[in-house]
Order: C-alpha cells, then sequence, then structure tokens
C-alpha cells in the first residue's frame, strides 16, 4: 500500500504542477465556461464554498459532475495553505466541516461529493491520469481536515444502511466506504477502526460481507492485531461471515497463536460447514500452517475432510427434488452442478498449495507415510477410471520417475480397488504390454509380474487377458518374453486347477509351433518360452515361494512333463548351431537364478555332462590326425602330465570339420563317425554345465576342475613372418580360433574365479594373461583380414536384430550358412580389452603429464591406433564375464614382477595380478557400470543405433537388478582402493625416479600406458557408481553409507556412529588427495567429476566446492603432453569440460574470467606460435577458442542469474550490484576486443551468439539497478554505459564484417542481435527520461566499419554525411559522458545517448 501511494505521487509530481500552472495561465474554452454556469451552486456566505471555489472545485447540483480546475494535488495544497495560513485557525476548520454538513443535507449534493469530479483542463496541459477523486476523497487526502471529515461520514452513514440501492444502481454506504480505501495517510488509525468495527456489527448483513472485505484496504498494518481479534470474536457469533472473515484474516499480519486457535476453530466445525464455504476454509487453514505444526494440522485435516459427507448430501437433495418436483429440473441440475463446482475448487486450494508451498508438500506426504494401517487409507474407489487414465498417461512419458509413479498407481489401483477395477488395471496393462513401445512394455511386464506375486489367486480370474499377449511375441526383446512367460508359466502351473488348463494348452502349442519354426527369430521365442515354463514346472518345492504355493516334490507325471518338454527343445535345436547355443544359455540362466528339484536336476546333469564329454573333449594322448591346414598342438596346458591320462579341449578340429561342412568338401575320418558338432556352442555348453555341477555340488567344482588346465588342440597362433602369405581363408581360420580361444578362456575364468583355493586362483590368474595375449595376437590377424566376420558369441534376438545392419547382403549368407554375425566386419576388430592401443586413441591428446617429452611415446605407439575398431562393435563376438569375475581383484598388484605358472602351484604363495589383466577386467567393469547404471540421458548413442544396440553382450547382466550390481561394486571397492594407491604410489616414484624424462633408460613406455589406463578406469568405475541416480532413494542409503565408510577407512579407522555427512567429507579428501599424480587430462576430469557427484550429496559443500575449482585450476595450469590434441575432438570436449568446472566452482567467476582473458591471453598472444600462455599451459592457439566459447558462455549465465534489484533494496545492496555489473562489463569488453586478434570463425560465431545473449541480460538484469542508481551514482552509470558502449559498436562492426563475407552461420545471428541493440537503444533513452535528461539524448550517423576498423563503403551517397556527422560525434563526446550504440544496416543511423555532467535537467 504504502509503495503504491509513493510511486504514484512521485510519478505524477512534475506533471501535476506543470498541469497546475497551465490551469493558472490558460484561459477556459467556450465550452467549460457554458459548463461552468450550468446548475452551478448559488454562491452565498458559506465559508465551505468560498474556500472549494478559492481552491479550484466548483460544485454543482443535481446530477452534474462536481468540476476540478486545478490539479488534484494542487488543489489540496493550496486549501490546506488558505486553511493553515486563515487568521482563525483552527476555528476556520470546524466552519468549513459545518459547512460541508449543511451542504451534504442534500441527497444529490451527497451523491455528487461521493463521485468522482470532472476535469477541466485541456488535454495538452494533463500530463496526469485522467482519472479525478471525489470531493470527499480530496478532503480525507488533507492531514487537517481527516478526522473531521470522516467523524461526518459516519454520522452521515446510518440514514443510508436500510435503504435499497438507488435507481441508477449506486449503493450509498458502499461508496462512502470506498472513501476510505487506499488513503495515502491515515491520522488517527485506533478511532478509524474503531469506527467501522461499530458500523460492521450494526450493520445488515449483506452490508457486513462488502464491509469487512473492505478492511484490508482501509486499514493501517498498525490496526492489523485488533482488527484480527475483533474479527476472530465475530466468527464464534456469527458463522454466516466466515468466508469473508477468514478471507481477510488471511491478508493481514496477525499473531500466529491467534492464526493457530481461528484455525483449530475451523477444524473443529469442519463437519457442520456447508459445501460452498469449503474451499474458503480449506485455503485458510492450509495458508496458516507453518513449518512446526504443518506435519498435525494435515494430519488433522486429512482425518476430519470426508467429501462423501459433503458430496452425497448435495446429490441427494438434487435426486429428491427431481423426483418431486419434475418441474423444477433446472433448479436441481444447477444446485448439483454448484456442489460439483465446489468440490473442484477445494481439489484445486490443496493443488495450488501442495505444488507451491514446500513445506504443505512435504507435510503431506508424511501424513500419508505416518498411516499406521492400510484400511485407513482414504480410497475413493469412484475415482478409479480417473486413477486408471492418469496412470495410462504417466506411462507414455520419457521421464523414468513418472513411469515408476504410474506403475505404482496400476499396482496400488489393483491392490484396493474391486474386481471390476482389478480386470480394468490388468485391461490397462496388457494394452500396454501390446503397445510396442519399449519402455511401456517392460513397465507393464515388471508390473504385472509383482502382481502375481501379490495376489496370485486375482490375477488367475484375469489370466485370460494376459494369454492374449501371445499374439504379440514377434515384437518383443528377448528379457521381455522370458518375463511374459514367467507370468503365463506361474498363472498356469504354480496350482493345480482346472481353470489353467486352458492357458497350460495355449502355451504349449505357441512353443511348439515356434520351435517347429525354420526362421531363427520365431525359434528364439520358442526356446526361451520353453525353457523358462520348464523352470516354472521344475521349481524346487521345498522353498516357501509364493510362485510355487501348494507344490511339493515332483509327481513322476509332471517330471516326465519337464524331461520331455527340455527334449523336444534339444530335438528341435540340435540341427542349428545357433538355436542349440541359444539353448544352453538360456538353461544356464534358469539355473543360476532358480532352484530345481532334484529329480531333474540329475537327469538334466547326467545328460550334459555325458553329451559335453562326447562332443567337445578328447584324450590328449590322441591327437588328431587329418588333412589339416596347420599342424595341430597342445597349446595352454597349465600342467605337464607325466602319462596319457590327461584331457585336451578338441577345438581346432571341429572348427575345420564345420567349415569344410558347410563347403560340401570331405570330413576327415574322425568325424565321419559322429554327428556334426559345432565349435560355436562349446563356450555355451560349458557354462551350462558348470552350472548345473555347481547347483548339484553346492559350488564345488571338482568334478570338472580338469577343464580348466586342460590344453586346447590348437595350433601356432603367433603369425610371425608368415602373415602376409596366408590365404584370406586361412586367415580368417586362424581369427575364428582365436575368438573361439578366446571365448572358452572367458567361460573358464567364468567358471572357477569363485573358487578359494590358491592354486586355482592362480590358474585363473594365468587365463586372463592367455586372454590378453591372444587379443594382441588377434589385432594382428584382425588388421589384414578387413571383410572377416567373426563367430557370434551372445545369441539372443537383440543381436539378431542389430548386427546385420551395416551390411545387409553379407549378414543374409551368414544366415543361410547358420551362424549370425555383422553383415561386414569393419577392419581390424578387435574388442573393448585391446590393452593399451585402445586406450593410446581415447587418451593420445592428453597422454601422460608428468612426462614431457613425447617423441618415444610416439614412436612407440604410432600406427596402432589404426587398428583398434568401436567399442560397440565387439560386444557380440565374445563372451560376457560375470560380475563373480571381479573377485580377482582381491588379488595384488605387481608392476615388474613377471608371474610364471610355477608360483600358482604353491598354496601358501601371495597370488599377484598383472597390469595387463587388471587392465583387461577394469575395462569390463567399466563398460558393465556404464550400461547398468549411468541413465540413458548421461550415455551418448550413436545415431540410428536402437537401445537394443547398447544392450549387445550384457544379457546376463541385464538379468540382474540395479541394486545387486551396485551392491557388488561397493563390496570391490576395498580392492580397487588398493589398486588405485599402487597406481598412484607408481606414479609418485616415477615422477621422483625419472625427474618427468621419458627417455630416462629403464622407463617402460608400454607399462607406463597401461599403468595410466588403469587409473582412469578405477576413477571411472567410481564415478559411475557414486553418479548412481538410484542412491536418492531410501532404501539405497544404507549402501551409500556402507560405501563411505569403506573410502573412510582408507584415510583411518573411522570413529563408530559416523554421520552420513561425516563419512562423506573424509572420503572426499580420500579422492582429492590423489590429484598429485594424475597421468592423463581425461583422468583428471574424471576425478573432478567423481569429486562432484559427491559433493551433490553433501549439506556442507562451501569448503568441497573451493576445493574442486582449486583442483581444476591445478589441472588448467599443469603441462600436460599435447600429443594429437589439436586433431582430436574428444580432447577439446575434456577441456571445454575441465574449464566450466573450474569456473563454475570458483569463488569469483568474474575475477577468474578476467584472469584469463587479461593475463594469460596476452601472454600467449605475446609468445611464439607454438608456445602456451605461461600462466594457464593448456591455452593455446588451438585451445584459446574452447577458452573462450566457456568463457563468454560462464559470463552470461553468471550476469542472467544476478537479480535486478528494486527500488526498495538498501543502498549498499545497490552499490555492490552496480560495482558487479561493473566487473561483468569489464569482463565483456576484455573478451570482445579479443577477436580484433583471434579472427577466426568459429570465435566470431561464439562473439554474435553470447554477445547477444550478454546484451539482453544487460537489458534485463541490469538496466533497472541503472533505473534508480542514476541520480545517485551518476559518474559510475556513465562510465558503465560509456564501457558498453565500445562493446555494442564492436558487436555492430562484427554484424558489418559477417555481411561482406557472406558467412551464413555467422549472419544467421545478425538479426536477433541488431534488435536486441535497438531495444537497448530505446531502454537507455527511457531510462534518462526517467531520471529528467531528456535533452541528453541525441541521434547522429555513424560508418560501418569491419573489425579492425576500417570503413565498410557500401553507399556513397551517405559518405560525406557520415564523415560529418562522426566528427561532431568525437568532439562531443571529448567535451562530456556520453553513451553511443550503433544501430543496423549499412551505413544506417546510430542512436546515441550523451549525459553532460553540466545538464541541469535533473529536478527534484
Amino acid at each position: 500500500m504504502i509503495s503504491q501511494r509513493r510511486l504514484s505521487k512521485s510519478e505524477n509530481k512534475e506533471s501535476l504542477t506543470e498541469d497546475a500552472s497551465n490551469a493558472r495561465k490558460q484561459p477556459l474554452s467556450r465550452k467549460t465556461k457554458k459548463s461552468r454556469v450550468q446548475n452551478e451552486v448559488e454562491e452565498n456566505d458559506s465559508v465551505f464554498l468560498k474556500l472549494l471555489k478559492t481552491s479550484g472545485i466548483i460544485l454543482k447540483t443535481k446530477e452534474s459532475q462536481n468540476q476540478l480546475v486545478v490539479d488534484q494535488i494542487v488543489f489540496q495544497k493550496k486549501l490546506f495553505q488558505i486553511l493553515r495560513k486563515h487568521p482563525s485557525y483552527p476555528k476556520i476548520i470546524e466552519e468549513f466541516i459545518s459547512g460541508l454538513e449543511s451542504y451534504i443535507e442534500d441527497q444529490d449534493n451527497f451523491r455528487n461529493c461521493l463521485l468522482s469530479c470532472e476535469r477541466l483542463q485541456d488535454e495538452e496541459a494533463s500530463m496526469g491520469t485522467s482519472y479525478s477523486k471525489s470531493l470527499i476523497k480530496l478532503l480525507l487526502g488533507i492531514d487537517i481536515l481527516q478526522p473531521a471529515v470522516i467523524k461526518t461520514l459516519f454520522e452521515k452513514l446510518p440514514e443510508f444502511l436500510f435503504q435499497s440501492v438507488n435507481s441508477d444502481g449506486i449503493s450509498v454506504p458502499r461508496l462512502i466506504i470506498s472513501q476510505l480505501k487506499w488513503l495515502d495517510r491515515i491520522v488517527d488509525g485506533r478511532d478509524l477502526t474503531t469506527k467501522v468495527m461499530q458500523l460492521i456489527s450494526v450493520a445488515p448483513e449483506n452490508l457486513q460481507h462488502d464491509f469487512i472485505t473492505s478492511l484490508p484496504e482501509i486499514l493501517g498494518d498498525a490496526q492489523h492485531a485488533d482488527v484480527g481479534k475483533e474479527l476472530s470474536d465475530l466468527l464464534k457469533e456469527n458463522t454466516s461471515l466466515t468466508v469473508p472473515i477468514l478471507d481477510v484474516l488471511s491478508s493481514l499480519r496477525l499473531d500466529p497463536k491467534l492464526l493457530s486457535k481461528v484455525r483449530q476453530l475451523m477444524m473443529d466445525k469442519l463437519s457442520s460447514v456447508k459445501l460452498d464455504d469449503l474451499p474458503v476454509i480449506i485455503k485458510f487453514i492450509l495458508h496458516s500452517v507453518t513449518a512446526t505444526d504443518a506435519l498435525e494440522v494435515i494430519s488433522e485435516l486429512r482425518e476430519k475432510l470426508d467429501l462423501q459427507h459433503f458430496i452425497l448430501p448435495v446429490w441427494l437433495h438434487a435426486s429428491q427434488s427431481k423426483l418431486k418436483n419434475k418441474g423444477q429440473i433446472s433448479f436441481s441440475g444447477n444446485q448439483e452442478n454448484s456442489g460439483q463446482d465446489s468440490v473442484f475448487l477445494l481439489f484445486d486450494v490443496i493443488k495450488s498449495a501442495v505444488r507451491y508451498e514446500k513445506t504443505i508438500s512435504e507435510a503431506w506426504v508424511k501424513a500419508i507415510e505416518h498411516i499406521p494401517s492400510v484400511s485407513e487409507h482414504k480410497v475413493l474407489k469412484d475415482l478409479c477410471p480417473s486413477i486408471l487414465s492418469l496412470a495410462q498417461n504417466l506411462l507414455h512419458s520419457l521421464d523414468q520417475s513418472i513411469i515408476l509413479f504410474g506403475s505404482l498407481l496400476y499396482k496400488y489401483a489393483f491392490k484396493f480397488f474391486d474386481t471390476y477395477c482389478q480386470q480394468e488395471a490388468i485391461g490397462a496393462l496388457v494394452t500396454h504390454v501390446c503397445s510396442g513401445n519399449e519402455a511401456e512394455v517392460d513397465t507393464a511386464l515388471d508390473v504385472l509380474l509383482e502382481l502375481v506375486v501379490l495376489n496370485l489367486s486375482a490375477m488367475r480370474l484375469n489370466a485370460v487377458f494376459v494369454k492374449g499377449i501371445l499374439d504379440y511375441l514377434d515384437k518383443m526383446s528377448p528379457q521381455q518374453i522370458r518375463k511374459l512367460f514367467s507370468i503365463l508359466s506361474t498363472l498356469a502351473f504354480s496350482k493345480q486347477h482346472e481353470g489353467s488348463s486352458h492357458i497350460q494348452d495355449d502355451m504349449h502349442l505357441v512353443v511348439r509351433k515356434q520351435l517347429s519354426s525354420t526362421i531363427f527369430k520365431y525359434k528364439l521365442i520358442g526356446i526361451i518360452g520353453a525353457v523358462t515354463m520348464a523352470g516354472i514346472m521344475a521349481a524346487d518345492g521345498s522353498r516357501s515361494s509364493s510362485l510355487t504355493q501348494g507344490k511339493t516334490d515332483l509327481s513322476n507325471e509332471q517330471y516326465t512333463q519337464v524331461t520331455s518338454l527340455l527334449q523336444l527343445v534339444h530335438s528341435c535345436t540340435e540341427q542349428s548351431p545357433q538355436a542349440s547355443a541359444l539353448y544352453y544359455d538360456e538353461f544356464a540362466n534358469l539355473l543360476q537364478k532358480r532352484k530345481l528339484a532334484p529329480k531333474v536336476l540329475e537327469w538334466v546333469g547326467q545328460t550334459i555332462l555325458n553329451d559335453f564329454q562326447d562332443s567337445f573333449v578328447v584324450d590328449l594322448c590322441a591327437v588328431p590326425n587329418g588333412d589339416y591346414p596347420f599342424p595341430v598342438k597342445a597349446l595352454y596346458e597349465l600342467e605337464e602330465y607325466s602319462s596319457c591320462d590327461g584331457i585336451a579341449v578338441n577345438l581346432l578340429p571341429l572348427l575345420f570339420s564345420q567349415d569344410f561342412a558347410k563347403d560340401g568338401s570331405r570330413m576327415t575320418s574322425q568325424d565321419s563317425d559322429h554327428k556334426l558338432v559345432s565349435p560355436l556352442c562349446l563356450p555355451p555348453y560349458f557354462r551350462l554345465l558348470r552350472l548345473c555341477v555347481a547347483r548339484q555340488h553346492n559350488g564345488n567344482l571338482e568334478e570338472i576342475d580338469g577343464l580348466l588346465d586342460c590344453p586346447i588342440f590348437l595350433t601356432d597362433l603367433e603369425p610371425g613372418e608368415r602373415l602376409e602369405s596366408m590365404s584370406v581363408k586361412e586367415r580368417s581360420f586362424m581369427c575364428s580360433l582365436i575368438y573361439l580361444t578366446l571365448n572358452w578362456f572367458r567361460e573358464v575364468v567364468n567358471a572357477f574365479c569363485g573358487q578359494t583355493s590358491p592354486e586355482m586362483t592362480g590358474k585363473v590368474l594365468t587365463r586372463l594373461k592367455h586372454i590378453v595375449e591372444l587379443q594382441r595376437i588377434l589385432e594382428k590377424y584382425l588388421a589384414v583380414t578387413p571383410d572377416y566376420v567373426p563367430p557370434l558369441a551372445t545369441f539372443d534376438l537383440e543381436t539378431v536384430d542389430v548386427i546385420p545392419h551395416t551390411s545387409t547382403a553379407v549378414s543374409a549368407k551368414i544366415r543361410k550358412q547358420g551362424m549370425t554375425g555383422r553383415g561386414r566386419k569393419r577392419k581390424r576388430d578387435g574388442n573393448k580389452t585391446f590393452s593399451h592401443d585402445t586406450l593410446s586413441k581415447e587418451d593420445g591428446s592428453e597422454c601422460d603429464p608428468i612426462l614431457h617429452d613425447r617423441g618415444q611415446l610416439e614412436k612407440e605407439f604410432k600406427g596402432k591406433e589404426e587398428k583398434t575398431v568401436a567399442l560397440q562393435n565387439n560386444h557380440a563376438f565374445f563372451r560376457e564375464l560375470d560380475m563373480e569375475v571381479f573377485s580377482v581383484l582381491h588379488c595384488g598388484l605387481v608392476t615388474k614382477v613377471i608371474l610364471d605358472s610355477e608360483m600358482h602351484t604353491e598354496a601358501t604363495e601371495v597370488v599377484q595380478l598383472q597390469p595387463p589383466e587388471l587392465l583387461f577386467l577394469l575395462e569390463d567393469l567399466s563398460q558393465k557400470v556404464e550400461n547398468m547404471l549411468t541413465p540413458p540421458v548421461g550415455r551418448r548413442i550413436p545415431f540410428l543405433k536402437s537401445k537394443g544396440s547398447q544392450n549387445i553382450g550384457f544379457s546376463h547382466l541385464h538379468q540382474r537388478s540395479e541394486h545387486e550390481i551396485a551392491r557388488c561394486i561397493v563390496q570391490l571397492l576395498t580392492p580397487m582402493c588398493n589398486h588405485l594407491e599402487n597406481v598412484h604410489n607408481y606414479f609418485q616414484c616415477l615422477t621422483a625416479e625419472n625427474h618427468g624424462i621419458v627417455d630416462e633408460p629403464g622407463l617402460q613406455v608400454e607399462e607406463y600406458h597401461l599403468m595410466s589406463s588403469c587409473y582412469q578406469r578405477i576413477l571411472q568405475i567410481f564415478h559411475g557408481l557414486f553418479a548412481w541416480s538410484g542412491f536418492l532413494q531410501p532404501e539405497n542409503q544404507n549402501l551409500l553409507h556402507l560405501a563411505f565408510e569403506i573410502l573412510t577407512n582408507r584415510l583411518n579407522q573411522r570413529e563408530p556412529d559416523q554421520s552420513l555427512e561425516e563419512l562423506l567429507t573424509q572420503s572426499f579428501h580420500y579422492l582429492q588427495n590423489f590429484h598429485h599424480s594424475i597421468p592423463s587430462f581425461q583422468s583428471a576430469l574424471y576425478l573432478l567429476r567423481l569429486l562432484m557427484v559427491i559433493l551433490e550429496k553433501s549439506t556442507a559443500s562451501d569448503q568441497k566446492k573451493e576445493k574442486i575449482a582449486s583442483l581444476a585450476r591445478q589441472f588448467l595450469c599443469r603441462v600436460w603432453l599435447s600429443g594429437e590434441r589439436e586433431k582430436s575432438s574428444t580432447p577439446n570436449d575434456q577441456l571445454q569440460a575441465l574449464l566450466g568446472i573450474y569456473l563454475e566452482h570458483t569463488d569469483s567467476v568474474l575475477k577468474a574470467i578476467e584472469e584469463i582473458a587479461g593475463v594469460c591471453v596476452p601472454e600467449l598472444i605475446n609468445s611464439s606460435k607454438d608456445a602456451s600462455s605461461s600462466t594457464f599451459p593448456t591455452l593455446t592457439r588451438h585451445t584459446f577458442v574452447i577458452f573462450f566459447r566457456v568463457m563468454m558462455a560462464e559470463l552470461e549465465k553468471t550476469v542472467r542469474g544476478l537479480q535486478a534489484g528494486t527500488a526498495a533494496d538498501s543502498q549498499k545492496i545497490h552499490e555492490e550490484k552496480l560495482l558487479y555489473w561493473n566487473m561483468a562489463v569489464r569482463d565483456f569488453s576484455i573478451l570482445i576486443n579479443l577477436i580484433k586478434v583471434f579472427d577466426s570463425r568459429p570465435v566470431l560465431h561464439v562473439c554474435l551468439k553470447y554477445g547477444r545473449l550478454f546484451v539482453e541480460a544487460f537489458l534485463k538484469q541490469c538496466m533497472p539497478l541503472l533505473d534508480f542508481s542514476f541520480r545517485k551514482h551518476r559518474e559510475d552509470v556513465l562510465s558503465l554505459l560509456e564501457t558498453f558502449q565500445l562493446n555494442t559498436r564492436l558487436l555492430q562492426h562484427l554484424c558489418g564484417h559477417s555481411k561482406i563475407h557472406q558467412d551464413m552461420k555467422l549472419t544467421e545471428h545478425v538479426p536477433l542481435l541488431k534488435k536486441t541493440l535497438e531495444l537497448l537503444v530505446c531502454r537507455v533513452k527511457a531510462m534518462l527520461i526517467l531520471n529528467n535528461c531528456r535533452e541528453a539524448f541525441w541521434l547522429g550517423n555513424l560508418k560501418n566499419r569491419d573489425l579492425q576498423g576500417e570503413e565498410i563503403i557500401s553507399q556513397v551517397s551517405q559518405e560525406i554525411t557520415a564523415d560529418e556527422s562522426e566528427d561532431d560525434t568525437s568532439s562531443l563526446v571529448s567535451k562530456s559522458k556520453a553513451m553511443e550504440v550503433d544501430e543496423e544496416g549499412e551505413a544506417s543511423d546510430g542512436e546515441k545517448e550523451q549525459d553532460s555532467d553540466d545538464s541541469d535537467a535533473e529536478t527534484d
């Protein structure tokens, strides 16, 4: 109220004064004179009439308006002066009021005095508002008259209280009260309050509402407490005034105790109030709560708010009215609609409070959580269709949290609603499953799985709907097919029931049909369905499970059904190696997740073991003889056998037989008596075998441990000099042989990694060493075999869908041969674990920071980067490592001692891990973390790649939950910290020993790169773990606590019962200590991101934020090896990210930008061409555009986030903001002037883009500040505008440069930039007018110039004029401070603003 009054007064002061003077000087027009005489009150000896006429008001009679000759403020000031200087003051006031009372005895005169006056001023003289106040309002604005006028009004008012409204629709009581609203000053507020409250107590009810709602506009703040107390008393006496009283109480500043008292009063009456009043009451209750009592109030409100109590009587009354009075249907309908409108308003009030008031929303959630019993939840069953509709829309969202909420709605709707609603919920879920949208299908199937566990009997009633999904199987992924068959099998086989027989029959029909198909896609559906069915049917009944309720051990009939089904699958897949491999993998997954009945498990184990021995294992002494292209040898033997009683894996002969069988050639004599066995099935069949043995013997694999150390029938794999002389077919054969050997070793490692004996662990480590060696050999073959297609190692539908996209023709050929691969294998098809070469490519731009000489490194690895392939191209061709494999990380790390097989034969020796094998494991683990824990938004998915392509090679991983994976990684934190510390010590010692010289004798460059890559991968895994969004969920807080405990224990033994914040702080300190030994730029970036993720979970983040900024600055100031950084885009992204982190976390962004742009860039400019800044070595001529882009973006972001401020802010705040803007404009000026030196296209593009955004921020955030800072800080404002003027002129030159060079990328920013510059001109002009400096704004012409200031001659006709204008401009600017902004167009007019120091235009 006060601010509005002051604003109107200050805005109109000048214009009103001008109006008054003009009114005194200029005669009235004829029309004015005529209207003045007509109906004018006859003059008499009344002091009242004389003083009014002298002051500038002519009173009228009848229905004519009183006429105001002068401005309103002039009238009030003149009347006040006449009264105050009158000889008989203060007696003259009594005479004046007496005259007023006599005058308003006539009701027409009184009405005229209450209505607005007529203005008689000429339009030119009237600069203020056209609205005129009434005579009474004008008199109330004079302090010496106000008390007496108020007294007169309240004495007069009772005459009109019970009168009806006049014919003209004017209510005199309301008109009188309106005179008291929004007075500039109240002389005696307490007396006015007393009079108004007395009036309310005697007024009729219809006027009481109006008088009460007018109170906030009449009273001052000092009277709020007294009025609130009286209104609360009135609320108890008269319930009909509840709505206006609560409305007013919400607008007053009252004591919290009084509000609490009124709120409790309303809460007690909640069950008895009318429905129409309910929205206002609920709004008052919600707006009066505080943080301390919010939970209590919300809980009580939810308990007492019974909508059925309010809604049903209205509807019942409406229906009864319809029955009794059929002719009054419209009335009852209106009443029903009114009740519905009130309910809608009520929910809208609650929705707004929950949405915009954090305290209320949190209290409402807590109130729901604190309900002890499920039955006490209030469920509006009539809203079931709306809830299901809402859930359906939520599942269409792209936000995972919204999708999760929608799934919960389905789940609880099924749980709490009746049978009909359950049926509707299942129908809606089935619709989602059949929609084809992958996210919807996954979510709906997950909900159905939960419902089967939650209420199996109710789900069985709706099984017919779920069964209909079988018609849409061909559109589902393998994981979705598994979920569907798990649901249906549970419904069909969990309990013998006649009603489930039709589901069993349909499932058997579908499975048999799909298995008999010759198309692999449909055969896959049959395999997955059959194995899932068998798993449910043969589930071990000894375990208590809701999925197997009512089951005991298998009967003979059930046993026969299971074995028959499995034999059917085996017979339908044995002719297709890929189908057989898929069957073995699916069966292995089943054994891993579910415990089968002992009878079935025994049959499966015996069958698998016998078949595996017959197909893949031969005696070691029986070396195969045949027409093989290479000599067959038993290689990779871990133990030397003294006799020929050993065994070997018969790999090369099987592969040779398969290739020759496909070519139609003769088979070897050994293979002619046996069925064709594909080596493709070796790894999946072994996986099935070892899981079956582990199930039978509680994890003990002694029965098959000979397969760990047995040799393989291969040939010499090292190509040597014969590589170039091999034929394409021979090279392809060798590649396939190496792939199959690698996958065999991978499955062997998967199998025996969990064995605890040191001897077994040592053999596993040796197999890991063999894997790394074979990968290096494979690189050499792939480099000279570009069109080779490897044998598949994963066999699900997602692989089949994704792989053929690269070359359709080749893929079709491969499928015809019974093997699907990526159509045309890209050159040098290595894998993710290609040790240092892959990392050399990824980190080539940063290389190693400690070693400054890069010559030897480039020689060592020159050309190897070309042999690596895209990561996503390789997962399909390598067997997936299980999470249990990473238990090997518990072994220590040795960097220089080479392990041999002998050291593992003694159980007492310590088994240790070498760097190549460590890197192999860390790379695979980092892939799993990225795929499973990193959200899709944070992952880069290549263009035209489906989601399925991202999951190739992670089939087993995705059968586990995110929580399981996160828990596994947390358990690995201790060994990974050990390795991280060892790598840290390695680089610390290396720095001390070699003094940072790469050519130092004895330095192993390959080892250096391996250790650097290990460093990076560990940090990458840590970052992926702690960035997991699942830690935000309450159920995962204990896991986060455990992770921080492990990191804290690395510093010192933690104290018991430490809080999460304390653990987080110590973990932060532990990780930041590694910054001294960071070997690569990318590792530095991962360390900072890891610290930032931990910072986000902290409540006291200021100190940690400063530390991150300090670390980022140190990394920017280090000398990193440049390598090929200039030629690679990835390191540029990393540098941009690191610089962004520094500016985001530093205390003062503006000071940091000024240091880089004002100190470091000049260092670069003054140095040689290939040199860098001495302060920031990462700043070179090649990286300047990155620094420039980040600084411009952060500068614009910083000023955009600064609040504009208001005139009500303190002077200190104004000065601080003005100083801040001076710094920002100075930084902008430094940056914008750099384009004169660095004028490359990317730099100019950044300048145009962010220059416009900065000018826009200046308009929105800075100009309002300058509006009310100009008078008190004139010099500072002028200096700021003068500096900014030079920047905008340079932007104008940049626009001209873009047009001259006709660069489309640059010119697309020009129109918006010029429009913004025009707005700036207008805005500065408005500021000058506001501060009474209109004459300081003037216009002139400017020349168009390029970046170097040279004139762009485009319109010769304007050249002379432009010269003259610019000369004039220069002389004027030299004499006084000015603001100049250039405008659009070639040789266009530029608008210039000048504020002279000698200007006298400023007035008070």
